[in-house]
């Protein structure tokens, strides 16, 4: 089997046990903020949640692009194991939180030492044949996906079993037992790069910002994350308001809820992928931003769990052509020793999104309603779809970027 493929494999395998590991409590934040923490009003519980969900963001955009400079010069693989590492044990450690403002510092530092994904992303499209790059990125991306969705399933189980501080201390050892089969299984054969490829911070910045469709698929990132993250503080109450009286089992059934999109991604995501190879990956991005944007509209009218499960599948359908066909793109437009920092970048806005959509969707649910948490991120994905149209569309634009 070529390295580049077993390496592919290997990783995703090993990142669907990262995200899952990750997922399985995060979801019910709100849920462990309101029992552990003794924080009964629900609007200061919401806006709880999307502070301290989206704090990890915070620290990982601001630190990301450094993460992807030192990767493009010292190696994908040591960024990985780095990450991996250090979070096993910053997540761990989040289980015996006294407070809240622990619980947030903890979440700070975790995203100042994180980067698995990014790292992951890089060494993959670094080595994997570019007209094969949709695939791949479809296939890691839907384990990724397929991991944050089925955590909260396994989640739900375990919170009412163990509680949630313990499940933070089994995600801190599965974080380590994934990052040591990356150890000693995914094969790198860096090459640092020449002296005149070598450049600082700033110089970073010039060049990926000189380039026209960079910055545009960064916005397209942006958007896309704030419209997914914005529905995560408020899901599991949401779910409570569906139940009614069978409301001791929210944690169960919204991971049900997350499963299902979950399996629906890990369908499409690597179809999608073959598709975008074949006729464009902003073809896809753009029908997959689309459908979307209208399938969030009825989840905010929904009257039972049921009707809300089955639209969350076909949600995960549409999403498996969203980060995918933005990574495949951001492979085409960059030049191979510069691919790291392109992906460092990209992770920030990737972070400033997913930063930004908890906070304004949490603090939106408390103060307006959570039904027009769906209808706000309907339209933006309807928004996104707009600016992709603009960019890759009407003035016909090839993918060409800085070089190849």
């Amino acid at each position: 089997m070529e390295t580049w493929r077993r390496n592919l494999y290997v990783l995703c395998g090993s990142l669907f046990v990262v995200m899952m590991a990750m997922s399985m409590i995060m979801p019910f934040l709100p849920l462990y903020i309101q029992q552990d923490f003794g924080i009964e009003d629900p609007h200061e519980v919401t806006a709880w949640a999307g502070i301290i969900f989206g704090a990890n963001f915070l620290t990982a955009g601001l630190v990301s692009p450094i993460w992807g400079n030192l990767a493009d010069k010292h190696g994908r693989k040591i960024m990985i194991l780095r990450s991996g590492y250090f979070m096993s044990i910053t997540v761990a450690l989040t289980g015996f939180a006294g407070s809240l403002w622990q619980l947030l510092a903890l979440r700070l530092i975790n995203g100042l030492v994180g980067g698995i994904i990014p790292a992951s992303t890089a060494l993959v499209a670094s080595s994997v044949p570019k007209d094969r790059i949709g695939w791949a990125q479809g296939m890691l991306q839907s384990f990724v996906t397929a991991g944050t969705i089925m955590g909260p399933l396994f989640g739900g189980v375990l919170a009412g079993r163990i509680g949630f501080r313990m499940i933070f201390v089994i995600t801190g050892c599965l974080l380590l037992l994934a990052t040591l089969v990356i150890t000693f299984t995914v094969k790198e054969n860096f090459v640092p790069p020449e002296k005149k490829d070598r450049s600082n911070l700033r110089e970073d910045f010039q060049m990926i910002f000189s380039s026209k469709e960079l910055p545009a698929l960064f916005f397209v990132t942006v958007m896309i994350q704030f419209a997914l993250f914005s529905i995560v503080p408020i899901l599991p109450i949401y779910i409570a308001q569906l139940l009614g009286s069978e409301g001791s089992r929210v944690a169960l059934w919204a991971g049900i809820v997350q499963a299902a999109m979950g399996v629906a991604n890990v369908v499409a995501a690597p179809r999608l992928g073959i598709l975008g190879d074949r006729f464009g990956s902003q073809k896809v991005l753009l029908f997959a931003l689309l459908a979307s944007a209208i399938i969030f509209i009825p989840q905010g009218l929904v009257a039972t769990v049921w009707q809300l499960v089955i639209l969350r599948f076909l949600l995960g359908l549409s999403l498996g052509g969203l980060l995918p066909s933005v990574n495949a793109l951001l492979r085409r437009a960059t030049p191979t020793h510069m691919i790291s920092r392109v992906y460092g970048y990209n992770q920030s806005f990737v972070s400033i999104g997913s930063m930004l959509g908890p906070m304004i969707g949490g603090f939106l649910a408390g103060y307006v309603s959570i039904e027009g948490v769906f209808f706000m991120t309907s339209a933006f994905l309807l928004i996104n779809a707009g600016w992709v149209y603009y960019t890759f569309f009407r003035h016909k634009g090839t993918i060409q970027g800085m070089g190849s």
